[in-house]
This record gives C-alpha cells, sequence and structure tokens, in this order.
C-alpha cells in the first residue's frame, strides 16, 4: 500500500508543468559553441536544466583551450519574487547575481563587493544565442572579457 501511495505521489509531481523561468526560459536546452576552435581560441559547452522538482534551474558549463579546461556552475533561484544564481568554478570563484530581462534576452549582474561581473545572454536568431562576460575592477567601467556565440543542440 505504501509502495503504491509513493507511486502515486512521484508520478502526480513528474506530471507537473516545468517552472516559467521568465526572462531565462528560451536558455532551457543543451548549448555548444559556435566558431572558435583556432589556437588559441576557447571551444565549450553549456546547458540549462530544471531541477529540484523545477524549484532552481542549473547552468552547467566548460570551455576548453589549449593549456587548460575551465568547469562552472550557476544555480539560478527565485528569492523574494526575484531572480537571483548564484555561480561557482573550477578556479574557486563564488559569485551572486542579481537576475534582470533586457531587450533581447538576459543580465546576470554581481551584486559582490569588488570586482562587479556581468553575464548577458542575447537572443540572435532561432536557437542560437550571443553571449558576452565582462568584468569591471572596482570603480572602473566594464570591459569584455569572453564574446562568444552558440546554438542549441538536438
Amino acid at each position: 500500500m505504501q509502495l503504491r501511495l509513493l507511486c502515486a505521489v512521484f508520478l502526480s509531481a513528474a506530471a507537473l508543468p516545468a517552472a516559467d523561468w521568465g526572462p531565462v526560459q528560451f536558455l532551457v536546452g543543451n548549448w555548444k559553441g559556435v566558431g572558435g576552435g583556432a589556437p588559441g581560441q576557447r571551444t565549450g559547452e553549456f546547458s540549462f536544466t530544471p531541477d529540484v522538482q523545477g524549484k532552481v534551474l542549473v547552468r552547467r558549463s566548460f570551455a576548453e583551450f589549449a593549456a587548460a579546461r575551465h568547469d562552472d556552475l550557476i544555480i539560478v533561484y527565485r528569492e523574494k519574487g526575484q531572480l537571483r544564481a548564484i555561480f561557482f568554478d573550477s578556479e574557486d570563484h563564488v559569485i551572486h547575481y542579481a537576475v534582470r530581462s533586457i531587450e533581447g534576452g538576459v543580465q546576470f549582474v554581481s551584486d559582490d563587493p569588488g570586482p562587479r561581473f556581468r553575464l548577458t545572454y542575447i537572443s540572435t536568431g532561432k536557437d542560437v544565442v550571443k553571449i558576452k562576460f565582462e568584468v569591471a575592477p572596482p570603480g572602473k567601467e566594464f570591459s569584455t572579457y569572453i564574446d562568444a556565440s552558440a546554438r542549441r543542440e538536438p
């Protein structure tokens, strides 16, 4: 009897519609870097996947270039009605982001003291995004660190 009840609860939870992630929704899926791969350039992939019964959105990402590999993880969540995100990477960085909608896409803007970071995704066509990662030292303007594009994988 308990097993039947547990199965019924599991099946009804699985049938629930996925959460609407607002400005981040268009990124749900698997993505692969477009172009690149030449000496000195990075290649990479990322995915945005709902997790924890749709309560968080998880981005897993990696970039490879000649001498190294960079892995990172972003967890997008709701807090007090706002989208927030936290970033972790293989270089021991942790960044807290506010997530906001912008024309054509979404922007993650850090709110930690010290250097500021801005990660922007802009939809540039069906299943294609432009990605820009910018860094601003204290008291300085943002400068581009990564400028890339990706295509959604089937």
